[in-house]
């Protein structure tokens, strides 16, 4: 069975359990120590962190969440965060200390991957929502300003609910993509305007194709030579595309079903949501050099390459339960959303 099956059969039972009652509420509503001195150390080298699980912490009765999914950081240092489950918080706006500012949209129930681009007040959100099979462009208030559904110039859909669009990334002319990770696991490219540019991807395991296309970002490490790094997370790898859709390479991480990468500093990072068994709770994330070597792995054991190859991870049992994406601020701090975790706030990790 696919892994993305997996995760569908995984949501199924874990909506039955919350309808019959037995989430635990000491867990859900993130009930830790809050003693600075009680707090854990995770990751490894230059690259450890501090463990805060009440950071994001809120009333569920004011600022309901169901499942978190991606965060992303505006001009002004607000961190804004998709969520689903309630109909009138699909965004919620955090600063940095974990107060909730603000919260809007009530359009986007399954709101799911979020990227942030432009300055200052013309900053503008893509979130893709695969539950109503549709990408909306926003203002950080939340003002739709486009809306995009299946891309009918593509002949591998038959049908608007067979595109489920995962994530985005935005150009700096403000050209995006569209990879459709929960669908049919093309990566669509449009202009600014939203006219259909190209396509590539669609299902398979071959070099140029994907199983789970989850997340997609640009990678201009190389200012000269810019590149898409794009997931294929049930493959537990991410592969290197050029921007018209060439593949140069794939980089494989056994072990490590990774959502979408985040490139700062000149380092990669992935929330791993599962390393063996969807209902296992099991992830950790994973910080990659310029190499594309892991080195460290906050929530998991130390990266092991001494066979050649990435040894599977093994986690700590603690830290986290199904982390779906990172965000790195000017510190290096992470913050962590979580997916199917009982209804948690977002996690921070304070670098040491």
């Amino acid at each position: 069975m696919k892994t993305n099956n997996k995760r569908r059969d995984f949501i199924k039972k874990s909506t039955l359990a919350t309808g019959a009652g037995m989430i635990a509420p000491s867990f859900t509503f993130g009930i830790t120590p809050s003693n600075n001195a009680m707090r854990k150390t995770v990751g490894h080298g230059n690259f450890k962190y501090t463990v805060d699980k009440e950071w994001g912490v809120q009333d569920p009765a004011k600022t309901p969440v169901n499942d978190c999914h991606e965060m992303v950081l505006d001009s002004k240092g607000r961190i804004l965060m998709t969520t689903t489950g309630a109909d009138n918080n699909n965004i919620i706006i955090y600063d940095k200390s974990g107060k909730v500012l603000d919260s809007w949209g009530k359009k986007f129930p399954g709101a799911h991957g979020l990227s942030i681009m432009g300055e200052g007040s013309d900053q503008f959100l893509f979130i893709t929502d695969p539950e109503t099979h549709q990408v909306h462009k926003t203002t950080l208030d939340g003002k739709i300003l486009m809306t995009l559904g299946r891309p009918k110039e593509v002949d591998g859909y038959t049908s608007d609910d067979q595109f489920k669009p995962t994530e985005t990334a935005i150009m700096p002319n403000g050209d995006f993509y569209v990879a459709d990770g929960y669908g049919q696991n093309y990566i669509i490219q449009y202009d600014a305007k939203g006219n259909y540019i190209r396509h590539f991807g669609g299902n398979g395991e071959s070099d140029e194709k994907f199983n789970c296309c989850h997340g997609i970002t640009l990678d201009v490490r190389d200012a000269k030579n810019p590149t898409l790094l794009i997931t294929s997370r049930a493959s537990q790898e991410f592969k290197r595309f050029t921007l018209d859709g060439q593949h140069l390479e794939t980089i494989s991480l056994p072990g490590c079903s990774i959502c979408r990468p985040v490139i700062h500093d000149g380092h990669i990072y992935f929330a791993v949501i599962v390393t063996k068994t969807w209902d296992s709770y099991d992830g950790m994330l994973a910080v990659l050099d310029a190499d594309n070597k892991i080195i460290s792995l906050p929530g998991g054991s130390a990266p092991d390459y001494s066979s050649g190859k990435l040894s599977e991870p093994q986690y700590d049992g603690k830290t986290f339960r199904n982390p779906h994406d990172v965000l790195v601020d000017d510190d290096g701090n992470l913050y962590v959303p979580q997916w199917a975790s009982e209804k948690t706030y977002p996690i921070k990790l304070t670098r040491v």
